[in-house]
């Protein structure tokens, strides 16, 4: 018994001298604390020695980014769209990174004032909408977050964006347009289903034709609607001039899906179309399933628009962090027409998403 009680007393001893140590650095740091002292300079030289280096800035801190983007609902191209992005834009590639969907503008700009709070380091935006986006980009640029536009662009100054990864919407518009113009129809009875009114997609599709119908008299517009990318509205716009007795023989689809709703009213009522038919229709986009339909002879067109932006504005982010500037303000992903008699197998394999 005696023995253990010696051992009891020694052990308290030597904890009681513990508490005392670790006590004593708990007043010393909370005195520093109260008085707002700064912290001990540890790049005093040790006695006899050198200066200790200074200490490295911390490494490994994720890059943030907000990305703002339409809803992948919306079409196959948005939904690869969204998709590479997502696939991007992840810890494991050194980011920390929020994503918002949304077709509305004024959703997407509210959105994007919010992240620049949130003091994100990149802004990735694909506007719903071309204009209104002033406000935002000033307060991007003072608060110092940089802005990368992809997919869409937006009416503004370049000083006010670092670069832009998106589709040449004006140039797929006119290669559309020049191909149809090679059918050499003698006259061309169009029914125009356009995408979101005020998107770069819309304004861009449209402007080649608008022209071109302005320009001619055998070009003509039986109807030119939108139905905001949507397939079922395009499919009840396509049945709405069936109905009323107009003669028709172009279908221009601002997207694949909205071509494929126009294709099933003409199956409804028994009216050909593709290579053999009495109606060209025309897509856009990048769709395996709607390039199938081109090399089926079923489509005779689609403009491809390629949706995966996101490996090149990764690519982009990595150089400015590192101080480099983009080797070109505006990249424009590859793309170009494919009609019925000249698709193959091959490319449907390489481009279809």
């Amino acid at each position: 018994m005696k023995k253990v009680f010696c051992l009891l007393l020694a052990m308290c001893m030597v904890l009681a001298l513990a508490a005392c140590s670790g006590g004593g650095n708990n007043q010393s740091a909370n005195n520093q604390s109260a008085n707002n002292q700064p912290p001990a300079d540890t790049n005093q030289p040790a006695e006899g020695g050198e200066p200790a280096a200074p200490a490295e800035p911390s490494s490994g801190e994720p890059i943030t980014v907000g990305v703002i983007n339409n809803d992948p609902n919306e079409s196959g191209y948005r939904t690869a769209n969204d998709k590479a992005m997502r696939d991007t834009f992840t810890a494991d590639n050194g980011y920390e990174a929020t994503f918002y969907n949304n077709n509305d503008a004024a959703q997407q700009i509210a959105t994007a004032q919010q992240m620049i709070q949130d003091e994100v380091d990149f802004l990735l935006l694909s506007p719903a909408s071309t204009t209104g986006w002033d406000t935002v980009l000033q307060d991007a640029q003072a608060a110092g977050t940089q802005v990368i536009l992809f997919d869409r662009m937006l009416e503004a100054d370049e000083s006010m964006y670092a670069a832009a990864v998106v589709s040449d919407m004006p140039a797929e518009g006119k290669t559309a347009v020049d191909w149809l113009a090679s059918q050499n129809l003698d006259e061309y009875n169009i029914i125009h289903i356009q995408g979101h009114m005020g998107s770069d997609a819309q304004l861009g599709r449209t402007g080649a034709l608008d022209e071109k119908v302005n320009a001619e008299a055998s070009w003509n517009y039986v109807a030119q609607q939108t139905a905001d990318w949507d397939e079922a509205t395009a499919r009840t716009i396509t049945q709405s001039v069936i109905d009323s007795g107009k003669a028709f023989n172009v279908i221009y689809a601002e997207n694949n899906g909205m071509a494929r709703g126009a294709v099933a009213a003409l199956d409804a009522n028994g009216i050909t179309h593709g290579k053999d038919g009495d109606v060209i229709v025309m897509g856009f986009d990048s769709d395996k399933w709607a390039f199938e339909e081109v090399l089926a002879g079923r489509w005779n067109y689609m403009g491809l628009c390629n949706p995966l932006q996101a490996e090149t504005v990764d690519a982009i982010i990595k150089d400015l962090m590192a101080g480099k500037a983009p080797a070109e303000k505006i990249t424009y992903t590859p793309e170009q027409g494919f009609d019925a008699a000249t698709l193959t197998q091959a490319d449907v394999d390489k481009y279809g998403t």
